[in-house]
């Protein structure tokens, strides 16, 4: 799977209101680059703070300012694993918010940087965690989804669409995929690294 083609998915399915709200991460720089929205105050993000967590809470205060909108939560699995306990809050209340879990089982930015500039020397970026996403929602009493394919997402979250309370959607991708084009740390565009 990939995360583009994923998001660019999501916007296909969903209106001009919908608010799209990203923790930290690689799929903090994919959601920037890939979703199609033209409305303001419709894209909920951290920026540059570096806060791994922040979506899910954000996600939970737009919908419960905008009931009427759908929210779309992109995170990865780092992150999520940073508020996820914020579930039971999102099924309390019944919040159909839709979290698509960008999943690559490492600290993807940070992983992406040790690649590139420390010689693939790797420190406390590759957790391997096991987590399952599924049995985790269903147990706090949401609904679900593990896909491995494009046809796969694309079904699962036509079905989050009709779903009344909080739905996860754990997607699996490749940690070798980069965020790009890419700036170095104190470089300027002349440096940009484009593959």
């Amino acid at each position: 799977l990939h995360p583009g083609r994923l998001i660019r998915d999501v916007c296909d399915m969903v209106d001009k209101d919908t608010i799209f709200v990203t923790d930290v991460g690689q799929h903090q720089m994919w959601a920037a680059q890939y979703i199609k929205h033209k409305e303001t105050r419709h894209f909920l993000s951290s920026g540059g703070l570096g806060t791994m967590g922040y979506g899910y809470g954000a996600a939970i205060g737009a919908q419960a300012a905008f009931p009427e909108k759908r929210v779309v939560h992109f995170t990865g699995d780092a992150s999520f694993h940073m508020n996820l306990n914020e579930a039971c809050t999102a099924v309390s209340e019944e919040m159909p918010i839709i979290t698509v879990i960008l999943n690559n089982q490492v600290l993807g930015m940070v992983y992406q940087w040790q690649t590139a500039f420390y010689g693939r020397r790797y420190s406390s970026t590759t957790p391997e965690r096991k987590t399952d996403f599924v049995k985790v929602i269903e147990g706090f009493g949401g609904k679900g989804f593990h896909v491995d394919t494009e046809e796969g997402f694309k079904e699962a979250f036509k079905q989050a669409l009709q779903e009344k309370g909080p739905v996860w959607i754990c997607c699996d991708i490749d940690r070798e995929i980069k965020v790009l084009p890419m700036i170095p740390n104190g470089g300027t565009v002349d440096d940009m690294i484009l593959e």
